[in-house]
């Protein structure tokens, strides 16, 4: 398996965080790819139909912020393309509802922007993962162009609130954007498809998941308190609400393959 993680192109960079590749030979049966909380709405694409899909096999799909654990599995080879977007994009690219897409995702090639150039099948049929990724980097490019939506104020309020230990960090934000807290959480939910509180917990989960997954650590308690949990049990608790596994069982189940997902 080789997994590549990819700065976006800059054209893009405001809209994309982060491309993740995953070109999996078949080696392992039930072939299974995380999908745990990470703050980010998603594009995915994969060019095999998954074991749990039924029906038309939603190859392209958006997903919206992620707060239940999930999972995709596979039987054989299989290529995977995500791109984290930032939090502001769903509104900024698509004209959703981030709510609308909490826990959810939909076929995006049902979506007017991709079905008009048939999105879904330019990516089957493109010769190779350099292709991908230039037809969706084009599609991104194409749909930032038609963004008339002011999203400055959202990307202040979700980068301030990134890996922010501070207790009093939305309390804090309010202040700095002059705004109550039901604005606030009306902002978050509508734009973000999270409330503000529930958007920095994922993020230091995430932030702590990224570091486990990397092996960057030498004592859970270490990790805990670096990414300001109150102790290693606050930690644990956390990491099994948004994966249903405690870190050393995640560890263990990721062993044979780590996506880094």
């Amino acid at each position: 398996m080789v997994t590549k993680s990819l700065l976006p192109p800059v054209a893009i960079a405001a809209y994309v965080s982060s491309i993740l590749t995953i070109e999996y030979g078949g080696c392992i049966s039930n072939f299974t790819i995380p999908l745990f909380a990470n703050g980010s709405p998603t594009i995915l694409f994969h060019d095999e139909k998954s074991i749990d899909q039924t029906g038309d096999p939603a190859y392209l799909s958006l997903l919206g912020q992620t707060v239940s654990p999930g999972q995709l599995s596979f039987n054989g080879p299989v290529t995977m393309i995500a791109y984290f977007l930032h939090p502001h994009a769903l509104k900024a690219l698509f004209g959703i509802d981030a709510g609308e897409l909490t826990d959810r995702s939909i076929d995006l090639n049902y979506l007017e922007q991709a079905k008009q150039i048939n999105l879904k099948e330019q990516l089957l049929n493109a010769a190779n993962l350099n292709g991908r990724l230039g037809i969706l980097n084009d599609f991104i490019l194409k749909l930032s162009a038609k963004d008339n939506y002011n999203n400055a104020k959202l990307a202040f309020a979700t980068a301030a609130l990134k890996n922010n230990h501070n207790p009093n960090a939305l309390s804090d934000l309010q202040v700095k954007l002059n705004t109550s807290e039901r604005s606030l959480q009306r902002l978050f939910e509508t734009n973000v498809g999270v409330s503000p509180k529930m958007f920095k917990r994922v993020w230091q989960f995430h932030a702590a998941f990224q570091q486990l997954n990397k092996y960057q650590f030498d004592k859970l308690t270490d990790l805990a308190y670096q990414h300001g949990f109150a102790d290693q049990s606050h930690f644990i608790r956390v990491f099994k609400e948004f994966t249903n596994l405690t870190p050393k069982e995640y560890l263990q189940k990721s062993a044979p393959y780590n996506p880094k997902f």
